[in-house]
């Protein structure tokens, strides 16, 4: 690989004009940071889901998956505070009336100040102090911070009024704690016990960007792990472990992901612990692709209280009820994607400098295609396309048979396949093809009806540990 720093701009352009990223409703002039992932996003999307599932679904006893609806009765964010307390910091420039995130603006100006634990006050107190500069004018007087609901709004039914009131969920993790209960009665499980859900949520960001990282629609992969009180620390540390060894088999950079404690003044007050897992994106530094929480009872005893339902567990060991105890691992689907795609991303010189390709490094799991089948001459087309169809049962692949060989590979390097297979003049006699590896574009010749296990041992060889 190459040692060039690659920027940001320069990695989503190549996501977009290759397949993986489309501009939301462009058609239409688009929508302000909406995006729809092509063939090769939504092949890539599903390959990572397909491992977290089986990391941390098939792959650990205790836990089983749901899939709860997205809107749900209004009385479930009224429960949580949702809809009293889920606003972010809203301030305007009074020159130019561009509309800002007080702590964003803060951090990226002042980053050495811990915006996270500052109260709106303290917020406010620095966004007037006059060291805040507008980035669109450069003026520094901003109005007082006013607080925006972040929850989208909508109706049911066919009044528009405060009794048809609903919410878009903005997050996933409380269709899990309610249905805490119903899993427990139908599994007939004892604790512990994690419930996993994977899906969409809705924030009605005031400054949405930076591409995928931050959009009003987005995707999580959400574990509620419930367990018995005093239990905490080992759970908690149990699945720091487990997300660690997700992280690895993404085969995102050791020195581009970190684990970042978090300080006691960042705790939100029903957390004893929280850690997140960080990648340094280029030109964007740090970003968040993951936090695990140490939530104690606080969300089942907010709808045991709310909901007059009994969701205390009966411990079968000694007899006692008691609630349960939480600690939460929370992966951002969206941002891990992205993260993903800038740790692949490179472009190698190649013949002295005089050549050059894009190529995305995917491990060999998440690539969004496995395998390329390419008739090396039209004529070749349905022998080939024979070949296609036998390894396309065993893995995602594509059939390409446009331009030079040369010309193919390089269009598969830069979509992140790991492995070419070229069907020749002289496949019709040996019964062979060839075969060549995306990283190290070494090529080898193997027959055709032991294909498919020599991809499959290729993958398990550069599968990350």
């Amino acid at each position: 690989m190459s040692e060039k720093q690659h920027t940001f701009e320069e990695i989503t352009s190549h996501l977009v004009t290759s397949g993986f990223v489309y501009p939301g409703s462009e058609i239409y002039g688009g929508l302000s940071n909406s995006w729809d992932y092509g063939p090769l996003g939504a092949l890539l999307k599903n390959h990572v889901k397909d491992l977290w599932l089986r990391h941390f679904v098939r792959g650990i006893e205790y836990n089983v998956q749901i899939d709860p609806a997205i809107i749900m009765n209004p009385k479930v964010w009224e429960a949580t505070g949702h809809v009293a307390n889920f606003h972010d910091p809203l301030v305007d420039c009074k020159y130019c009336h561009a509309r800002y995130r007080a702590d964003q603006i803060i951090h990226e100006q002042k980053s050495e100040l811990d915006v996270d634990g500052m109260t709106q006050e303290q917020l406010n107190d620095v966004m007037q102090s006059g060291q805040i500069t507008c980035p669109s004018c450069g003026k520094s007087e901003f109005t007082p911070i006013r607080q925006f609901q972040m929850m989208f709004k909508t109706f049911i039914g066919v009044t528009e009024d405060k009794q048809s009131v609903v919410y878009l969920r903005p997050e996933t993790a409380q269709g899990i704690f309610v249905n805490f209960k119903n899993v427990m009665r139908t599994t007939r499980r004892k604790l512990p016990i994690g419930i996993c859900d994977i899906g969409k949520a809705f924030r009605n960001e005031i400054t949405p960007g930076n591409f995928t990282f931050r959009t009003r629609e987005f995707e999580q992969m959400e574990i509620e792990f419930f367990f018995k009180p005093g239990e905490d620390q080992k759970w908690f540390e149990f699945y720091k472990e487990n997300c660690k060894g997700f992280v690895e088999k993404l085969g995102l950079k050791d020195e581009k992901v970190r684990f970042r404690d978090h300080e006691p003044a960042e705790l939100a007050f029903y957390s004893s612990a929280t850690t997140d897992i960080e990648y340094f994106f280029p030109s964007l530094g740090w970003g968040e692709l993951m936090g695990i929480a140490c939530r104690g009872d606080y969300d089942l005893g907010r709808h045991m209280s709310s909901s007059s339902q009994d969701l205390t567990y009966l411990d079968p060991e000694d007899n006692t009820k008691y609630i349960p105890h939480v600690v939460e691992p929370s992966f951002g689907l969206d941002r891990l994607m992205l993260a993903l795609c800038c740790d692949a991303y490179d472009v190698e010189s190649l013949n002295d400098g005089k050549d050059e390709r894009i190529v995305m490094h995917f491990a060999a799991e998440i690539a969004p295609y496995t395998v390329a089948v390419m008739p090396l001459s039209n004529k070749l087309n349905d022998q080939a396309k024979k070949v296609f169809d036998m390894v396309h049962t065993e893995y995602d692949a594509i059939f390409d048979t446009t331009g030079s060989i040369g010309k193919r590979y390089r269009r598969e390097d830069a979509i992140g396949t790991p492995l070419c297979v070229t069907f020749d003049f002289e496949s019709e006699n040996d019964h062979c093809v060839t075969v060549r590896e995306r990283d190290s574009m070494s090529q080898e010749r193997v027959a055709i009806d032991e294909l498919n296990d020599y991809i499959h041992r290729f993958v398990s060889k550069n599968r990350v540990k």
